[in-house]
């Protein structure tokens, strides 16, 4: 029997790439998008050619108070067997240029619809006794960034999300955990120029940015059997930045 995993965020450059690593798995897929639903059909109809899987897309905007409830109501009650939690956007900036808008939207987006969505999906894996979960987090998460602070502090708090259900769920056969990446050679290192973007990859010990498929691959190990002793973890996919 085919395993089922919902992949937020799937249509973006990570997302993408966590969802065919799953189809090529053999599981059976639930695309959630936002706003891009060409790339998100074209990444369904990929996969299902492609790997002979189920794919079904969904949409919801998490950086609003009812994106949740659609999510959810579109996944009904199906007892899933990996989640991961990929949707994400930066905001490049001083703490003093950001509105109070821009605050509630990422707040939303990276701490309380994760925690909502997740809070609605364990009843029916808590009844499995069974699943995992990954959250994408970010180097930031556990550094902190100059004119990044929000979502540095976002995704801090999404890594503690992780560590403490990890804990919660532990008994019940679920397991939690994040993968931490560094630079990721994807759309939201657009906010960056050509120069600005090789003076990062200087930086790095390993003197690049990581494709997407290598965070990928950390999430698919996670949600694997290999990883069947491993909960409350923040994997760093980081080349070796800020360690």
């Amino acid at each position: 029997m085919s395993k089922l995993a919902l992949v937020t965020g799937s249509s973006g450059g990570i997302g993408q790439s966590i969802s065919e690593k799953l189809a090529e798995s053999g599981f059976d897929l639930l695309l959630h998008y936002n706003a891009n639903k060409q790339a998100a059909v074209s990444l369904s109809e990929k996969l299902a050619d492609t790997y002979g899987v189920h794919t079904e897309i969904i949409q919801g905007d998490l950086s609003a108070p009812d994106g949740v409830q659609a999510v959810s109501a579109s996944i009904g009650g199906r007892a899933l067997d990996a989640v991961v939690l990929n949707s994400g956007q930066s905001f490049h900036g001083l703490v003093t240029d950001m509105s109070d808008e821009a605050v509630q939207d990422m707040v939303q987006l990276h701490v309380s619809s994760p925690f909502l969505l997740t809070r609605n999906l364990l009843p029916a894996m808590l009844l499995k006794k069974a699943g995992a979960i990954v959250a994408i987090s970010s180097i930031w998460g556990e550094t902190g960034a100059s004119c990044e602070v929000l979502y540095s502090m976002t995704k801090g708090a999404q890594n503690l999300f992780v560590k403490a259900l990890a804990k919660e769920l532990a008994p019940s056969g679920i397991r939690v955990n994040a993968v931490s990446p560094g630079a990721v050679k994807t759309k939201m290192m657009g906010a960056f120029s050509q120069e600005e973007e090789e003076m990062i990859a200087e930086d790095i010990p390993m003197g690049r940015l990581a494709a997407p498929e290598e965070v990928a691959d950390a999430v698919l190990f996670l949600l694997s059997e290999k990883a069947s002793y491993i909960t409350g973890q923040i994997l760093s996919v980081n080349g070796g930045w800020h360690c």
